[in-house]
């Protein structure tokens, strides 16, 4: 192998395949990871409280200047890990005991007499 196609491959090969690269959150280049990681915090410092609504995927898309898609991964991710729960038509809570005056509390029940 010439001298230039082995430095070609040790530029676009920084490490083994396989090595596994410790990111944290804050510093990973994908934005989905990073507004994952910023409202996991939001919700470890009470910002976001058990059984109430997280902000809108508009609001955090304007609020952080990422594509709706973008922030709906965030989100998604999240749910996966436990964290919030998706009503549809209601959008996305934070998972705990609701409080009795949240939209997520009365998502299973019915006004019946």
């Amino acid at each position: 192998m010439s001298t230039t196609v082995e430095a070609l491959r040790l530029a676009i090969l920084p490490f083994e395949y396989g090595t596994r690269v410790s990111i944290g959150d804050e510093s990973d280049p994908r934005a989905y990871i990073r507004l994952a990681a910023e409202l996991r915090r939001d919700i470890a410092n009470g910002r976001l409280q058990p059984g109430k609504p997280t902000p809108s995927i508009t609001t955090l898309s304007q609020q952080y200047g990422h594509a709706r898609q973008t922030c709906a991964k965030a989100l998604r991710m999240l749910v996966d890990e436990g964290l919030l729960i998706r009503y549809p038509g209601l959008g996305y809570y934070v998972a705990g005991t609701p409080r009795p005056d949240s939209p997520a509390s009365n998502a299973g029940e019915t006004d019946a007499p």
